[in-house]
């Protein structure tokens, strides 16, 4: 077989080996956020289908195979079917460059981060093609709910990151794993922060699920979608957010680093600690209205990651990451994290709204008399 036979087999290989995975986390993820959820709403969660109700996520994949599939009459055909295939891809691709281990990476690309930046913002376009082709108010609402979210959140998000390309050296995902003598999220706790947020923000899951709030739009670009494509796009949510999780372990977590345990299972502990951090999240807060989403973004988070990066290259530049040691680096950024903290609570307080004082009427004992 000639070489490129060799390396077009190799790479279907791959290709199937990372699908299988992904859809294999999907049901994994499924159950475990039904048991986290269940828990935390004091409740079992799933316990009937198989031993601890372990064969739930296939009960419900035969039932999304067996469902009719319906599609709406006034719907653009070819729009509203492209939809759940794109939303599809960018979440499986993402796990191209991310680092599982020493040496266990698909493509160890010097522009790594900014692949994967590229590689999620396409997500939106299968999100908004399922929303306008389904021909339906509460669809067309949501997906113009999801594009806005998407587009607003995803600055922060790539901002909160520029603070540890700067400190790493590098756009490479393994290079920015091999920086971390000291764990990123000690030098960086606010782009960290700023990160988790906008990265469950861009998911559209609780405290942020607007896009699908069942009291307001049904279920926003899902409503007319039934069976299998209907299944597209949980497969598309649930490896989001595993692929999230991996790149916040990877970027702040120190990835696959770590003491005695294999490289690769530290890198899983820190994903699926992530992971649960967002369940908790969507177990424990109650979703915010469209105003506040969007005033949070564009008000706090955008501003307070400029600050953090301006933060990061005034301390980077000053500290030289690579030549001062660890416990050095770690103090000035506890330092400046301390400042930028105190500064952005200072504003928020001088900018809140004055309660005004209630006006007392007096009425003078003549008045009352009188029948004033």
């Amino acid at each position: 077989m000639p070489d490129w036979g060799v390396e077009l087999v190799m790479i279907i290989i791959a290709a199937s080996v990372l699908t299988l995975l992904a859809v294999l986390t999907m049901m994994f993820l499924t159950w475990l956020e039904r048991k986290v959820v269940g828990r935390i709403q004091d409740r079992l969660g799933p316990n009937r289908v198989g031993p601890f109700g372990l064969m739930q996520p296939m009960a419900d994949m035969v039932k999304m195979f067996i469902k009719e599939d319906i599609t709406p009459r006034d719907a653009s055909r070819w729009v509203y079917n492209l939809g759940p295939i794109l939303v599809v891809p960018p979440a499986i691709l993402a796990f191209a460059v991310i680092p599982f281990g020493r040496g266990l990476i698909g493509a160890d690309l010097n522009i790594g981060w900014l692949y994967l930046a590229a590689v999620a913002s396409t997500e939106v376009i299968g999100v908004f093609m399922a929303g306008w082709g389904s021909r339906n108010k509460y669809a067309l609402l949501g997906a113009m709910r999801a594009a806005a979210q998407i587009v607003s959140y995803e600055i922060p998000q790539v901002l909160s990151v520029v603070g540890v390309l700067l400190l790493a050296g590098s756009l490479s995902m393994q290079k920015i794993v091999e920086a971390q003598n000291v764990w990123f999220v000690l030098l960086q706790p606010v782009g960290f922060i700023i990160f988790l947020i906008a990265s469950v923000a861009e998911l559209a899951r609780s405290p942020f699920d607007l896009p699908e709030a069942e009291s307001e739009i049904i279920a926003g670009y899902h409503t007319e979608y039934s069976g299998l494509k209907f299944g597209m796009f949980m497969l598309s949510e649930y490896i989001s957010t595993f692929a999230v999780s991996a790149i916040a372990a990877t970027m702040f977590l120190g990835g696959w680093r770590g003491p005695i345990l294999p490289g690769w299972l530290w890198f899983f502990i820190k994903t699926y600690v992530m992971v649960f951090v967002i369940m908790w999240m969507r177990g424990t807060l109650p979703r915010i209205r469209v105003d506040q989403l969007m005033n949070f973004a564009w008000k706090i988070l955008v501003p307070l990651a400029l600050a953090n990066l301006l933060l990061a290259g005034l301390i980077a530049y000053a500290l030289k990451p690579g030549e001062t040691p660890g416990i050095l680096m770690f103090i000035g950024f506890l330092v400046g994290n301390l400042f930028l903290v105190a500064g952005a609570a200072a504003l928020l307080v001088w900018r809140a709204p004055k309660a005004e004082e209630p006006k007392v009427a007096i009425v003078s004992p003549e008045g009352v008399l009188a029948g004033q």
